[in-house]
């Protein structure tokens, strides 16, 4: 019980560390801009906003913290060597290489990378020089490579289940440039938390460390002989994926099982690097190539398959419906094909357009569903209300503006322009 008493003790100084590490500050400031973005694209897109950054940061800080939770109660168990100089190290490659892309903005790489510097380092051998540089190679030396790489698997697997909870409600539907050159819809799905966690670390020699009465599942004997004490750990995950063949629950439940099959992989390559060390290059790889493949793989079943959110013959195809109008109320889903409105065919804007137009204060709708049945809806329709229902429908060839969909990095976070216009090729293209 007394034990108990001094984590809970450690884990208040912890916690009040975290509070006042720059950090976790950082990462939500950057959450925030691609939030602030994406809604900006909306607009420029749609005319209308479809999430509020404000509500999906929220959203996102609320689930990090339950996710940091968790991860803090198993960490009591894992015995992961992580220090200071570990959060800098992590922190400083995310930062390099969100300069590159934002998508690297996750641990994966920033472990992956520091495993494949620590063993290039080795080979170096500069950590005998007395300058910067040979500290810097003995402070890297010093880093659990394993420890933060069970960490990262720990964070792919809550990531999975974070993806199959809220990823679909992060989809933003986009206009996007087809492979001749032909407008068609498609998604975004992105999500990133901030994780707050606390950590039990090995106390230094006279230190007071608070000595445990459980064992440690990696922790070696020599360097928890001291007792412990406790660090704030902020992380960072998030996932980027974008469809133009499948909706967004779909590509998210895809998505999901993906990383939670990387995390199991990674886990076990970190847990077998731990007992034996030469493999720790082999874990850094793995997380650093199988991360690639999730991409890659991601990449070639949208590059194999037909778009989804194009119109054909049979009608108009749903690209989104605004949250809170008729077209919500009456039951419309994305994906879905209007094929009549008050008993006239529709196959343009302007058809549907003036078939509502038929009867202004009643609307009947002729819709082919998800799985190709043909459903009737119907609504009275009242002043003041969207023009379309609330419906957003799928690109032709007036829409004036599309995203392109190349990757951004932190400078085109910053940047103003959110959007590429049909008229002006010159015109500054959104990074997505």
């Amino acid at each position: 019980m007394d034990a108990v008493l001094d984590v809970l003790q450690l884990a208040g100084s912890a916690a009040l560390g975290l509070l006042l590490s720059p950090f976790y500050y950082i990462g939500v400031l950057l959450i925030m801009l691609q939030y602030f973005r994406q809604t900006r694209l909306e607009r420029k897109l749609f005319h209308v906003r479809l999430h509020a950054w404000p509500n999906q940061l929220a959203r996102t800080m609320g689930a990090g913290l339950g996710v940091g939770v968790l991860l803090t109660l198993a960490g009591l168990f894992l015995g992961v060597t992580v220090d200071g100089d570990a959060v800098l190290w992590l922190w400083g490659t995310a930062v390099v290489l969100l300069l590159v892309r934002v998508r690297y903005l996750c641990f994966a790489y920033s472990a992956g990378m520091l495993g494949l510097l620590q063993w290039g380092l080795g080979w170096a051998a500069l950590d005998g020089r007395g300058d910067w540089l040979g500290e810097a190679a003995r402070s890297i030396a010093a880093l659990d490579i394993p420890g933060l790489l069970v960490l990262v698997a720990l964070m792919h697997i809550a990531e999975g289940l974070l993806v199959r909870w809220q990823g679909a409600q992060f989809a933003s539907p986009l206009f996007l440039e087809g492979k001749r050159g032909k407008l068609v819809g498609g998604y975004m799905l992105q999500g990133y938390w901030p994780v707050p966690m606390l950590l039990l670390v090995p106390a230094a020699a006279g230190s007071g460390g608070v000595d445990l009465s459980w064992s440690l599942l990696l922790g070696d004997g020599s360097a928890w002989s001291h007792g412990v004490t406790m660090i704030g750990f902020p992380m960072m995950i998030g996932f980027t994926e974008l469809t133009r063949t499948m909706l967004p629950e779909a590509k998210a439940r895809s998505a999901s099982k993906a990383l939670l099959v990387y995390g199991v992989i990674v886990g076990a390559a970190a847990v077998a690097a731990s007992l034996w060390s030469p493999f720790m290059l082999a874990a850094a790889l793995c997380a650093l190539l199988l991360h690639e493949a999730l991409v890659a793989v991601s990449y070639y079943k949208e590059d194999a398959n037909s778009p989804l959110y194009v119109h054909d013959d049979r009608g108009l195809r749903i690209l989104a419906i605004i949250p809170g109008t008729p077209a919500e109320a009456m039951g419309l889903q994305a994906g879905e094909i209007i094929r009549k409105v008050n008993g006239t065919r529709v196959r343009t804007k302007e058809e549907l357009h003036a078939a509502l137009h038929i009867n202004s204060a009643f609307c009947k709708l002729e819709a082919i569903n998800l799985e190709g049945h043909v459903k009737f809806v119907q609504r009275a329709r009242f002043a003041g209300e969207h023009h379309q229902l609330g419906v957003v429908l799928s690109p032709d060839d007036q829409a004036g503006y599309y995203a392109a969909a190349s990757p951004a990095s932190l400078f085109d976070l910053l940047r103003k322009r959110t959007a590429k216009s049909r008229n002006r090729q010159a015109s500054t293209s959104s990074s997505l």
